[in-house]
């Protein structure tokens, strides 16, 4: 068997919105390495996620990498990473879309994943939102700065507590996404979205120690841009992936797939040695001075 073969596995992957995102991309790319695959999305996006799994007129979206087939997840579950348990749903989010029943927290997701029958060996981080994405660093208000750092970091530390105890007696691997405003400025990348990488990429080093205890590993991709739609709600995403391909060393901007490859190889057995690191995958853009 390859080491790449995660037939023996089972994946949740967070933050899947939509069929061009980078959660969308590692989910088909786990399952077409043998995992079983299990989505997380919003709930307020949990009708337009699975429009992208049922209708024809998506299908080509659904073609996995390597000629493997079609996506099909085993299960969609929603969730609200900023609420870790079922009590701290207020009353207004039960009266609107997607709250109305149910338990959508970080518990509620694991226990819907122990539902399915299955233990976890691969947790995917692919969640990020400020509500003040479009204003500058200086104007983003303290509110949307606590939430950015709650929906975009904290909840890093939420899922993997949460998701634990369906770990046990696994080497389990957990894998988030960040960009390179955590390390560098980058002027219009607000809303405190540069503050919460930054904190994520600190979160996953602190979890891979503590997490490491039990055999488990963490680590992140800092991916170069991609005008996925939520980057697009960030500012002028064509404007960064045009300098990413003029002055990259590879002179070229990033291709999604490469990101999940490279979520590919972390999660396997390939990468047993490595934790606590941050993995560019940005045609080698972070490397240059000027």
């Amino acid at each position: 068997m390859h080491a790449t073969n995660l037939s023996h596995k089972t994946a949740l992957v967070t933050g899947v919105a939509d069929n061009v995102g980078f959660g969308w991309h590692i989910a088909k790319t786990l399952q077409a390495a043998g995992a079983k695959v299990i989505v997380s999305c919003h709930p307020r996006v949990k009708s337009i996620l699975e429009r992208f799994l049922e209708k024809d007129k998506y299908l080509d979206s659904r073609e996995l990498p390597f000629g493997e087939g079609l996506f099909a997840p085993i299960a969609v579950i929603s969730c609200d990473v900023g609420i870790d348990r079922a009590q701290d749903i207020t009353p207004e989010l039960r009266a609107t879309k997607g709250y109305e029943e149910g338990d959508v927290s970080v518990e509620g997701l694991m226990k819907a994943v122990e539902s399915t029958g299955n233990k976890l060996d691969i947790l995917i981080h692919s969640v990020a939102f400020s509500p003040e994405a479009m204003k500058s660093h200086l104007e983003t208000s303290r509110e949307a700065y606590l939430t950015a750092m709650s929906v975009s970091s904290y909840s890093l530390v939420s899922l993997t507590r949460a998701a634990l105890p369906l770990m046990q007696d696994r080497r389990g691997s957990v894998v988030g996404l960040s960009y390179l405003a955590s390390e560098r400025a980058v002027p219009f990348y607000g809303g405190g979205m540069a503050s919460a990488k930054a904190a994520l990429e600190c979160d996953a080093r602190m979890l891979s120690w503590q997490i490491g205890e039990h055999g488990h590993r963490c680590n992140i991709i800092s991916a170069g841009p991609y005008a996925s739609r939520a980057a697009k709600a960030i500012g002028p995403i064509d404007t960064m992936i045009d300098l990413v391909a003029a002055r990259s060393p590879l002179r070229r901007p990033i291709d999604p797939q490469e990101v999940a490859n490279a979520a590919l190889f972390l999660c396997s057995d390939l990468a047993t040695g490595i934790t606590g690191e941050v993995l560019h995958v940005d045609a080698g853009y972070h490397a240059m001075g000027v």
